[in-house]
């Protein structure tokens, strides 16, 4: 991991930085497509040196869209009525993204294993606290 980071800090990235424009084949069927290009997806990573510490991305509002792409990723749409019919009332353009605050901790804090920011953590060793 040092290693790496001397690596960033040489290149520039000694803080934390976007990457952007992700392509769309490893990103989750609800993710929107960028209008000008189909194959890059409208999302985001917050990065600290290597460390990936947030994921977020826009998420498409229209059913037909959201079950063309399920099929493409050969996923069974039947299994997702729950959550498709909430597109029968309109769904406005929303996005989302989640945040690891562990990994957060241990970018704010210089921890090097990310057992050191977790109240309980769990490996094949440690299954209880």
């Amino acid at each position: 991991m040092i290693c790496i980071q001397k690596t960033f800090k040489k290149i520039g990235l000694t803080g934390f930085y976007f990457i952007v424009d992700w392509p769309m084949g490893p990103k989750p069927f609800y993710v929107k497509v960028k209008k000008n290009d189909p194959k890059i997806s409208e999302s985001f990573d917050l990065m600290w040196g290597d460390l990936e510490l947030s994921s977020g991305s826009t998420r498409i509002e229209k059913k037909s869209e959201l079950e063309e792409r399920m099929k493409n990723k050969g996923m069974k749409i039947d299994s997702f009525d729950y959550h498709l019919n909430v597109f029968d009332f309109g769904v406005p353009p929303h996005a989302g993204c989640g945040i690891g605050l562990e990994r957060l901790m241990m970018a704010l804090t210089g921890t090097e294993n990310i057992r050191d920011t977790t109240f309980y953590p769990r490996d094949v060793d440690r299954l209880t606290p």
